[in-house]
């Protein structure tokens, strides 16, 4: 299951049991909780554009994006997971 970042549910550790998907929990999860955000910036973006996902916003990869940093990766694993996302979502 693809979610509107790019991000596949099947390729995280916490997917199904501790989180069901940001489509599931309409952008909040699990992680969010950890941030202190409310709910994902990229999913509120997303659907308050009205798009699909990102692959439809001509800003992409934007400065969201760039900004939202899982803190486990290091600054060059983040810039290839952005890429490889950019890539997924552009290739439709």
């Amino acid at each position: 299951m693809m979610n509107r970042c790019g991000c596949a549910c099947e390729e995280c550790a916490s997917w199904p049991a501790e989180c069901p998907g940001c489509e599931q929990t309409r952008g909040t999860p699990y992680w969010t909780q950890h941030v202190g955000l409310e709910a994902c910036p990229i999913y509120v973006c997303c659907t308050g554009r009205a798009h699909a996902d990102c692959g439809e916003c001509e800003e992409i990869p934007c400065q969201t994006w760039v900004g939202l940093k899982d803190p486990s990766l290091s600054d060059e694993e983040h810039r290839k997971s952005i890429e490889e996302r950019v890539n997924s979502l552009t290739r439709k």
